[in-house]
């Protein structure tokens, strides 16, 4: 486990929507202006490339016709994951010695069809993580397929153990445990909640990993959509996204940068991985505070399928507290 002193970034920016091309230049030109501030470790938003695909607008979605001029931009416009795209990133990265994390909307051009909500984890060494959010969020699900799960990977980097989860995902116990026996050290968190319960969300999560916490949620004002954008817009208020980019550390949770609020800008700090260190000695939800014997045995039968063969009305299976684990 890597110890020592990083500079990291939460980039809070809108695309140049539907226009991959554009967005990726754009995100270039964000992550070269952040290595020159020293930054080793850079995250995106979710879904920056090329846009993320808003509620709303699912209304519109939902239609059986006339949805058809968005999904087949979206398509163009979204991101083979490995592709020429991705080289380019993994070239910046190799150039500025520094990594980065990348929200897209995946394709794959083998199998038209059907996109994803994928996080994306870049350095020098190339392509280094690939994760496919595991359940699309309600509206989300008329756009996207869902991930497999296979891809809850945290990578050991230069830096440290770099892990994370996208949007909701990141209230998925399950999920967050999984990253969590890793040993994750800098969580990355994409998202595009702007809401004040976010930042709450964001600050248990960093004490209960002991990880610092990188969250950047969507910034997109309404003069960032061009004229000839093919879905109505809201005709009062942002179009999508105030911000919040903000980086939260381990021991109590506060954030030590940001949030940032209604303009784009890099929200950086300067992080202690001892502090991770530290606070594990505290609260260890994998190791010294963890029963897994007692709260998570792998034979612990679903309760509706417990109910089914004892015909028992509780809501969930008697334990055998003389034997830990065992389940009667």
């Amino acid at each position: 486990m890597a110890a020592g002193t990083v500079r990291i970034a939460a980039v809070q920016a809108a695309p140049v929507i539907l226009e991959a091309e554009a967005s990726v230049s754009k995100a270039l030109r964000l992550l070269g202006e952040a290595a020159g501030q020293g930054v080793k470790l850079a995250v995106f938003p979710e879904t920056f490339i090329p846009l993320y695909p808003s509620e709303v607008w699912a209304h519109e979605a939902a239609r059986f016709d006339g949805f058809d001029e968005l999904w087949t931009r979206l398509w163009a416009n979204s991101v083979d994951v490995p592709g020429p795209h991705i080289d380019r990133f993994i070239e910046a990265c190799a150039t500025h010695n520094m990594y980065c994390v990348l929200g897209v909307n995946e394709r794959e051009s083998a199998r038209p069809g059907s996109l994803y909500n994928t996080m994306i984890l870049l350095g020098p060494e190339g392509l280094l993580w690939k994760h496919r959010k595991l359940m699309p969020t309600m509206h989300e699900r008329l756009f996207h397929g869902v991930g497999y799960g296979r891809d809850l990977n945290v990578i050991e980097t230069t830096l440290g153990r770099v892990g994370g989860l996208i949007c909701w995902e990141n209230r998925m116990p399950l999920a967050r445990y999984e990253i969590y026996r890793q040993g994750v050290q800098i969580w990355a968190a994409p998202t595009a909640d702007d809401s004040d319960g976010w930042i709450s969300t964001m600050s248990h999560i960093a004490i209960e990993s002991g990880a610092f916490v990188i969250s950047v949620p969507q910034y997109i004002p309404r003069s960032a959509f061009p004229d000839d954008f093919p879905v109505r817009l809201p005709k009062d208020g942002p179009a999508l996204g105030r911000g919040g980019a903000a980086i939260f550390e381990p021991l109590d949770g506060r954030a030590i940068a940001g949030p940032l609020y209604d303009e784009e800008g890099i929200v950086i700090a300067d992080i202690d991985l001892n502090r991770t260190l530290a606070a594990k000695r505290w609260f260890d939800v994998v190791g010294h505070y963890s029963r897994e014997d007692a709260l998570y045995p792998p034979a612990l039968p679903h309760p509706a399928a417990a109910n089914a063969h004892s015909g028992a009305a509780s809501t969930s299976p008697r334990r055998d507290t003389t034997n830990p684990g065992h389940t009667s």
